[in-house]
């Protein structure tokens, strides 16, 4: 039983289970589509870009990847504070107005680690390390007012489905577009020195654009006017989360979903140039293999509605898991690849498009059971478990390519041939069946029981209005 509300979250329009317009859920998905447009460029190239243009070790990369997540992880819950500690929240809402300011300083940050100085080796280091810690910041600035925003919309459950349905919609269009032109437009110049920022510069653009829609385009609902009573601590930290159990198991389940998802992204290529011989391929598989994962987000709200939301991520993992191991045993030919990497990227699409919804109930569920709706800290410790798996997956990925003897712009010795695949396929796989464990034995806070504990806020916030 939750303790009595200590402050009030102001209901505007008083929909709190409105029906939320087409167009509404389609300027929010608009917002990951922009998020995808600077987040998956370092996702899908940072780290060849690291190794094959800038002239950083796999291994050194590596450690790039791991401290600048790192380092983004530890500032979330500061920018989350940040957040939540607003006074004065304006007509514009506690969130929208970030993704105005933060996505145009996302994007010149995202161009900035796109960028190799022509100085010493120890130079370029600290510079690569420098750029993209800064651009995790920047990430933070952008990305947790916009997960947050979800649940200031609506606290409907279905509702809220519908909502992740678009939000992985448009994180998938993305990704579907930036896997696709970004390398042909990069092949275009002579020297990639030049053509990655620039093509990074015009991607970032696009992304700013669809922030632009998606403010827009939202509105605002669920609004806490005061901030938690506490000021930010390690203290609050460790009781947000053992107030709120649900979080700490999304948390562990986003660790292993996350990464999997990760090092998919950031093996294909080299899959592509030396398991294939191809480079050029990556653009036509990733044409299908994202564009069928939209499936997923298609059958999204019904799985949901059938299944609820818990078991739906858990036959999502379990698709993608089977599709992986089948991909890693047969034979690395395009065509079979690229049918088994599409229904893997199908099922793994399911579980991501349902995190969105399992996040905007957790917050409804730390405002039940502490008496504090604290959208952005809570939200901010969610990104810290997302943090740490692009953390752990770019790490692997470039201890990885070391562990197996890569060695750039060469031909790979059949042993370092298997061991790409088995980093593309095998651990997504192990990953993902972590998860369906920790997912499926481990959260207990079901539809049924959110849908009472907003009847429970409601009327809370009902007396208090008294």
């Amino acid at each position: 039983m939750g303790v009595p509300i200590v402050q009030e979250s102001v209901q505007a329009d008083n929909k709190t289970g409105g029906h939320i317009s087409l167009k509404e859920k389609i300027s929010y998905g608009m917002g990951d589509f922009g998020n995808g447009f600077m987040f998956d460029l370092g996702q899908l190239y940072l780290l060849k870009f690291f190794t094959d243009v800038a002239g950083v070790s796999a291994g050194a990369a590596a450690g790039i990847f791991l401290v600048s997540k790192l380092f983004a992880a530890v500032c979330d819950p500061v920018v989350g504070s940040f957040i939540d500690y607003r006074k004065h929240i304006g007509l514009r809402g506690k969130f929208r107005p970030f993704l105005i300011f933060g996505s145009v300083i996302l994007a010149i940050l995202t161009v900035l680690t796109f960028i190799s100085p022509n100085i010493s080796p120890t130079g370029k280091l600290i510079y690569a390390y420098a750029s993209y810690m800064i651009w995790g910041i920047g990430y933070s600035i952008v990305n947790i007012p916009y997960g947050s925003l979800g649940a200031a919309i609506t606290q409907d459950t279905t509702q809220r489905a519908s909502l992740s349905s678009f939000r992985q919609a448009g994180s998938l269009g993305a990704l579907f577009v930036t896997s696709i032109i970004v390398m042909p437009l990069i092949l275009l110049f002579p020297n990639h020195h030049v053509g990655y920022p620039v093509v990074m510069g015009i991607m970032s653009f696009i992304g700013v654009i669809a922030f632009i829609i998606c403010y827009l385009g939202t509105k605002e609902r669920i609004i806490s006017q005061s901030g938690p009573k506490e000021k930010l601590s390690i203290g609050v930290i460790v009781h947000t989360f053992t107030n709120n159990k649900p979080l700490l198991v999304l948390v562990f389940m986003t660790i292993f979903t996350i990464s999997a998802y990760n090092i998919k992204s950031a093996l294909l290529i080299y899959f592509a140039e030396y398991n294939l011989g191809h480079v050029e391929l990556m653009a036509y598989m990733n044409f299908i293999i994202i564009g069928s994962s939209l499936l997923g987000v298609l059958f999204l709200p019904k799985l949901v509605r059938r299944f609820g939301k818990r078991k739906t991520a858990v036959l999502g993992m379990l698709v993608s898991v089977i599709a992986d191991m089948l991909n890693f045993f047969m034979p690395s030919n395009v065509y079979i690849f690229t049918i088994l990497a599409s229904i893997s990227f199908i099922g793994i699409s399911i579980p991501n498009g349902v995190t969105w919804a399992f996040v905007s109930d957790i917050i409804d569920y730390g405002e039940w059971s502490s008496g504090e709706r604290k959208e952005g800290i809570t939200y901010s410790l969610f990104n810290f478990s997302r943090k740490l798996a692009q953390s752990l997956s770019g790490f692997l990925s470039g201890i990885g390519l070391a562990l197996i003897g890569y060695v750039p712009n060469v031909v790979q010795s059949s042993a370092t041939l298997l061991g790409i695949k088995a980093l593309l396929c095998l651990y997504p796989a192990v990953a993902l069946m972590l998860a369906m464990l920790i997912i499926g034995k481990m959260y207990t806070l079901t539809d049924s029981k959110h849908s009472e504990m907003v009847q429970e806020l409601q009327r809370r916030h009902a007396e208090n209005r008294v």
